[in-house]
């Protein structure tokens, strides 16, 4: 197995990806936005240019924002990231295959004050 490889996918298996490491801006998120697309207080992304990313299946989308879609699976409606104008795509972690490489884990988190206060400071 290659540790720069980094595959994954969604909950029926319909959609799967295959990232060329290494990861870009490991990270958490909890803006309004990460937390409606996944359900979650906070979403942990990574990042990766487009072209080191590889669709098996192809993900629906849904325009979010000025610069960018997310992305989800069709069949099942798993999220699975989000796929910028910039020649960029960053991925749930949860998603991966093997999220545990120590590259993967996050080095900031934005917009922690939009947790709900009871949330805050607990990891």
């Amino acid at each position: 197995m290659n540790p720069l490889i980094h595959n994954g996918g969604c909950l029926c298996g319909q959609v799967r990806f295959a990232a060329l490491g290494p990861a870009q801006n490991p990270h958490s998120c909890s803006c309004k936005l990460c937390q409606r697309h996944t359900g979650a207080l906070t979403a942990t992304w990574v990042e990766f240019p487009r072209e080191r990313v590889t669709w098996s299946g192809t993900p629906a989308t849904f325009r979010s924002s000025a610069y960018s879609s997310r992305a989800f699976c069709p069949r099942c409606g798993s999220s699975l990231g989000a796929i910028d104008d910039e020649p960029t795509v960053a991925l749930l972690l949860g998603c991966f295959d093997d999220n545990g490489p120590e590259t993967l884990k996050p080095t900031h988190h934005a917009y922690q004050d939009a947790r709900p206060g009871w949330c805050r400071g607990s990891e």
